[in-house]
């Protein structure tokens, strides 16, 4: 937009040229009319800003990250909101299992035995790890290769029950003698529902040692055995290093974090406070995740996440700047504008910095730019029309004699955009700072610099004009 307005001057000032010499009978040679054309060509934008975005996207490459285009690059420098996984991005995501609860009435035994029966076909490491737990107080029987062997000679039906995002638990079900046996385990919430469909209710101490492990910044997970409840498994997870110092940069950029995470509120609110996120959204799912990007967008904002999973394309689709890990589904790499090569959802806070550098270079070499083309318009029309209106003397600041002299110093101008490649290829150095400071900071170098400039040249000039005077006497 800002190329095609100032190509609109260019035309008009060109346009104006010969007329206004024709009056001031003061008609250039056609040779330099076409120089002129030439010399007052917005040529700086044109060419640098192709540039940015192609230097943009090389630096991500860097941080092997895969752009679709620079303009993605450009989005990510005017994003002002992240939505980011608690697990693997915030936390380390290595939860693992620290503890059994049985409720009373329970035995230790009974609970650490339905606890493992509950895990043998979970891959995940918190699954693997319960199962480690579980060895670790004396439960190794029986194993999964076990109970299929049984499922292959038909003494005993098998069903593994994946856990889903709808669901949010697992487990096995198992029918032996007629007999059939559902052992759950879960988020608190969703096992609490599974009881209570059961016509059973969940045990007050349960509920309490949910809600202690919840305050801890632990994520429990009850275990039920045919709709009843049997106790409580706590996971630990720890957050980042830096995490905190990370966001509170973001902060100062005036970006706003909110935390995604599948845990119950009063977890999610322990691991907020610890990691200095703005907000959090508990109990998600992929449909919740959505949901947020369109609320943020709606209210103005310009949203980023990462995502890896199928049920993440359609919110990577919707979200302004959408990162897909490597590691993830065809579907969602394809809904996303940028693919994290090394599947590091932290990355999305460095691409956010990458394109706050590539704004600013831009809008350094813009500023330039139109300096560069007021300048050409302050040399040249002076030099020009001098002679017909003496009054435009004033404005000959460079003290140029004649139009070849000002041509002259418009092609000098533009040779200058050689100088500038270097720059937009490399980039302006970003700083986080808030834009409070940073608008003082340039008030201060450009405001009053600026002033100091001006006047020291009126003062050198007058200095020159009294001397240049004083040899004529």
């Amino acid at each position: 937009m800002l190329l095609v307005s100032l190509t609109i001057v260019f035309v008009i000032v060109v346009m104006a040229l010969a007329p206004m010499a024709s009056l001031a009978n003061a008609v250039p040679s056609p040779i330099i009319l076409v120089a002129l054309l030439v010399c007052l060509i917005p040529t700086t934008i044109g060419a640098l800003v192709p540039a940015i975005g192609i230097a943009g996207m090389d630096r991500l490459v860097q941080h092997n990250v895969l752009a679709t285009s620079g303009r993605a690059v450009e989005t990510a420098g005017d994003v002002d909101t992240l939505l980011l996984d608690k697990t693997d991005t915030i936390t380390f995501g290595n939860r693992r299992a620290v503890g059994f609860y049985p409720v009373p009435g329970v035995s230790a035994e009974e609970l650490v035995s339905a606890v493992r029966l509950s895990s043998l076909a979970d891959e995940t490491p918190e699954g693997r790890s319960i199962v480690e737990l579980a060895a670790q107080r004396g439960v190794n029987e029986p194993t999964l290769e076990f109970l299929e062997s049984r499922a292959r000679v038909g003494s005993l039906d098998l069903l593994a029950v994946e856990f889903t995002a709808s669901t949010r638990m697992s487990g096995l079900d198992l029918v032996e003698d007629g007999n059939r046996r559902e052992i759950r385990k879960g988020a608190a919430s969703a096992v609490e529902r599974y009881v209570a469909e059961a016509g059973n209710k969940l045990p007050e101490a349960a509920a309490a040692q949910v809600q202690r492990i919840a305050e801890s910044g632990g994520t429990p997970l009850i275990v039920a055995d045919n709709g009843k409840a049997l106790g409580v498994i706590e996971l630990a997870d720890v957050v980042k290093c830096g995490m905190r110092e990370r966001f509170e940069q973001l902060r100062t950029m005036g970006i706003r974090t909110i935390m995604i995470t599948g845990d119950n509120k009063v977890t999610a609110a322990a691991i907020a406070a610890e990691a200095g996120v703005d907000d959090f959204v508990a109990e998600a799912t992929p449909e919740d995740k959505l949901a947020v990007i369109k609320r943020e967008q709606e209210a103005g904002h310009l949203v980023a996440m990462t995502g890896d999973g199928t049920n993440d394309a359609h919110a990577l689709a919707a979200a302004d700047v959408g990162v897909a890990m490597n590691s993830g589904t065809p579907a969602a790499k394809e809904a996303a504008n940028m693919v994290d090569l090394d599947s590091d959802p932290t990355k999305l806070i460095d691409i956010v910095g990458i394109g706050k550098q590539l704004l600013i270079t831009r809008g350094s070499l813009t500023t330039f730019s139109v300096e560069n083309d007021v300048a050409k318009y302050f040399a040249i029309v002076p030099a020009l029309f001098a002679a017909a209106f003496p009054g435009l003397g004033l404005l000959n600041i460079m003290g140029l004699s004649s139009p070849n002299s000002a041509i002259l110093s418009a092609v000098i101008f533009n040779a200058l955009i050689i100088i500038l490649v270097p720059l937009a290829l490399k980039g302006v150095k970003y700083r986080a700072v808030t834009a409070g400071q940073a608008l003082a900071r340039n008030l201060l170098i450009y405001g009053v610099g600026g002033l100091r400039t001006v006047y020291w040249h009126q003062n050198h000039r007058s200095a020159h004009l009294t001397h240049s005077g004083a040899e004529l006497i």
